[in-house]
């Protein structure tokens, strides 16, 4: 299994494991309702919900072209899901980058936080920006 995937791997599993427990127990109705909760923050925090990433070189070289800005982030960054639910619809206008896909990515998001792989990491006309407001990232696309 890949990095991007295990904590919403160790989310379905704890949360089949409680839902059957409660299941057994006689309370199928808090059962599913766990398995919901559990399903739903698995997803939240999966690779799926932020658009499909690019590499750091392609992110750099459309952003060139259209001025959108380029996104660092990686999955289970809580930040990095704050940005993208923030920013709705105009999140496909970006161009994302996960920093555990690309190792050059990471290397550019640590030469902008001073050694840290901070993250989101914003790049605007050549300048990183780190976990900016996301309104201000909005504007900016």
């Amino acid at each position: 299994m890949s990095r991007p995937w295990t904590l919403p791997a160790l989310l379905v599993l704890v949360g089949s494991i409680v839902a059957t427990a409660l299941c057994v127990g006689g309370e199928p109705g808090d059962a599913v309702t766990l398995a919901v909760v559990f399903g739903l923050l698995a997803g939240a925090s999966s690779p799926l919900v932020f658009p499909r990433s690019i590499s750091a070189a392609e992110a750099h070289r459309r952003s060139a072209a259209d001025g959108r800005p380029v996104v660092f982030w990686r999955p289970g960054c809580a930040y990095c899901l704050r940005l993208r639910v923030r920013l709705g619809r105009s999140a496909r206008r970006l161009h994302w980058v996960d920093i555990w896909r690309d190792p050059d990515g990471a290397a550019e998001v640590r030469a902008a936080n001073d050694g840290d792989e901070t993250v989101p990491t914003v790049v605007v006309a050549g300048r990183a920006h780190t976990n900016p407001d996301p309104a201000w990232v909005r504007e900016r696309c």
